[in-house]
């Protein structure tokens, strides 16, 4: 009501309006709880509190309704943050896909470079650099195409020339790479600056595993000249495309690196790379690990020695074991020595054995009894890491077999064998055959292993369990640079104890084809067997895992009844970590360096996010989904 209203109201209704005015003035002026602390006054003391303890409750009770409404549409998923430091021995010198050749090489290697492809710790590939491949009908060409965006921990761009530089390097014979064998007679090409093409000279199932090679940045390294390649800088200060890059190097007085700090690359391919993180601490021998380690300076350690295992051990780490996809056994060289050629020595010699009692004692119980040429994890699903109580577990569960030592006195006996009474050694009267005199045969033999602890108490334990039916075994051991060169590579052997690096697609080739027999092949037993090498030569070229393994199988069951070996164990990786790392996984490993196949999914911190974003972050991830 403004004033002209007001002058012409009658005067009655003008001072009705004034008080009208005054009450809503006054009403206005008054303070939000003014009416709440009037009621309030009439309350007494009791109901206040009653008012007060409801109105608690009542808080309470909306704040819990809260966060269970936010946990049941929300989820925990990893964070950025947490840090660990592992322990080596030794110290890298080329972290370099093309050179890597030390354990700390390689697993630095792995976390720092990517390739087209990335194995998985279940034994699958995902693409990794590249977005997709395909493979031609009939296996021999392979090609892939590049993502969009990518780059190297310096902000260069990934492109397919730094692909084809980095397979020129790994071909290079003057480069002398450890991969060389993988690419020979591959050949590469790029029609544009995101395809790239494989062409083998045959199909070749397992080439997929070759193309997990991390790519070298050709913009660091063209002007590198082959000479001049190992002594790089780029060896100690590299750089890639994998999960984490380098931020730091910490190096000795004589410039030597003593420790490697990493972050995560933000530009990863995969995504990930949780942990903020991830050092690596050189030590220069094993006791210097170990008071490392007991001081706190140190969270994990890996390829521990089941002799040692006891001195890694905290309440704040965990045991990890998992296959390794070794062979160790037994190698017969047939031409060396003949007694050897006999069919039943072989298979008395095996009867004899207490292989489960040579792992318990050998191994400490770490690793699996064998009784073929494929080590577990290899045919079939991976099997999942064992995690143990703080401490470790020797009797965590290898697989056990039978022997009898009557068997083989028995199998010896049917064979025509008995024991000297002269010498308590098994012989046998060779008749006379054309012009060969007649003779008399033992069943003696010199077995050869190279200067490592665990080999030589093997052989140890085997020529025993041998001695103790009569038979004649003389144990030579080799510095290892003596083995390989004067006994390993010319075949100079009796039998030989050694072990065999079965790689993740289990190709047996190298190890049994009979084109394999002489050096550089790896057929130590010098075994030849045409249906063997017909299955051998089909598995590698088949695309079909179920077929694989059916021809494996078939393989497995031909060389079991030629016994050209006598398979023992394969060891296990003994791997302790912070209890504070989660979603470690671990397949059967073809190198340690395989334990960081998913380290970009590490994590220690947590977060809560609805799960519609957890979905919608998590198939960000292709390792998801492939």
């Amino acid at each position: 009501m403004d004033t002209s209203d007001i002058e012409n109201l009658p005067k009655p209704q003008i001072v009705a309006a004034v008080r009208s005015d005054s009450a809503l003035t006054r009403a206005r002026n008054m303070r939000p709880f003014e009416h709440l602390e009037r009621l309030m006054r009439r309350f007494s003391p009791a109901e206040r509190l009653l008012l007060y303890l409801l109105s608690i409750l009542l808080g309470l009770s909306v704040v819990g309704l809260l966060v269970s409404v936010n946990s049941a549409i929300s989820t925990e998923v990893p964070a950025r943050g947490g840090s660990f430091v592992e322990g080596e021995t030794g110290s890298a010198r080329f972290i370099n896909p093309i050179l890597a050749i030390s354990d700390p090489d390689e697993d630095l290697s792995q976390l720092i470079y990517s390739g087209l492809m990335r194995a998985l710790p279940n034994g699958t590939y995902v693409p990794d650099l590249a977005e997709s491949y395909s493979v031609s009908p009939d296996g021999t060409t392979y090609t892939f195409t590049l993502r969009e965006n990518l780059t190297f921990h310096d902000g260069a761009p990934v492109s397919s020339a730094d692909v084809l530089y980095t397979v020129a390097l790994a071909q290079n014979p003057d480069i002398k790479s450890s991969q060389r064998a993988d690419w020979e007679g591959v050949e590469v090409s790029a029609p544009d600056a995101s395809t790239v093409i494989f062409t083998l000279p045959h199909a070749y199932a397992p080439f997929i595993e070759d193309t997990t090679l991390g790519i070298l940045p050709q913009h660091l390294w063209q002007n590198v000249q082959s000479d001049s390649f190992p002594f790089s800088p780029l060896n100690t200060h590299p750089i890639g495309t994998g999960p984490y890059k380098v931020a730091q190097v910490k190096t000795d007085a004589a410039g030597a690196p003593i420790r490697y700090d990493l972050v995560p690359f933000d530009n990863f391919a995969l995504h990930g790379g949780y942990l903020s993180r991830v050092s690596f601490a050189f030590y220069p021998n094993q006791e210097a690990l170990v008071r490392a380690f007991a001081s706190g300076q140190v969270d994990a350690v890996a390829g521990v020695t089941p002799s040692v295992l006891e001195k890694f051990v905290r309440e704040d780490t965990s045991v990890l074991v998992t296959p390794l996809p070794r062979v160790f056994g037994i190698f017969f060289n047939q031409n060396h020595n003949a007694v050897l050629a006999d069919a039943s020595v072989r298979q008395a010699l095996e009867e004899a054995l207490d292989k489960q009692g040579i792992v318990n004692e050998a191994l400490h119980s770490y690793g699996s009894v064998l009784n073929s040429p494929i080590p577990p994890g290899v045919l079939g699903s991976a099997k999942p890491a064992i995690v143990l109580p703080t401490g470790g577990n020797t009797a965590h569960g290898s697989s056990t077999t039978s022997f009898s030592t009557d068997a083989a006195i028995a199998t010896l006996k049917k064979a025509g064998w008995s024991v000297a009474s002269s010498t308590g050694i098994w012989t046998k009267n060779i008749p006379k055959s054309g012009t060969t005199p007649a003779s008399k045969q033992e069943v003696s033999f010199k077995l050869a292993t190279a200067n490592e602890p665990e080999l030589v108490t093997t052989a140890n334990l085997v020529a025993e369990q041998w001695r103790a039916i009569g038979i004649d075994v003389d144990v030579q051991v080799y510095p290892i640079s003596d083995f390989n060169n004067t006994v390993l590579r010319p075949r100079n052997y009796d039998a030989i104890l050694f072990g065999e690096v079965v790689s993740r697609s289990g190709d047996l080739f190298a190890f049994w084809h009979s084109s394999q027999r002489n050096d550089p092949g790896l057929n130590l037993s010098l075994y030849a067997n045409s249906k063997a090498d017909a299955l051998l030569s089909k598995a590698r070229t088949s695309s079909s895992k179920e077929e694989r393994d059916d021809l494996y199988s078939q393989f497995i069951e031909i060389v079991q009844k030629d016994r050209p070996a006598i398979f023992l164990y394969s060891p296990d990786f003994i791997y302790i970590v912070p209890t504070k790392i989660r979603d470690i996984q671990l397949g059967a490993l073809s190198s340690a360096a395989e334990r960081f196949l998913n380290i970009y999914q590490w994590y220690s911190d947590t977060e809560r996010v609805w799960e519609f974003f957890a979905a919608d972050t998590s198939s960000a991830d292709p390792s998801i989904h492939q």
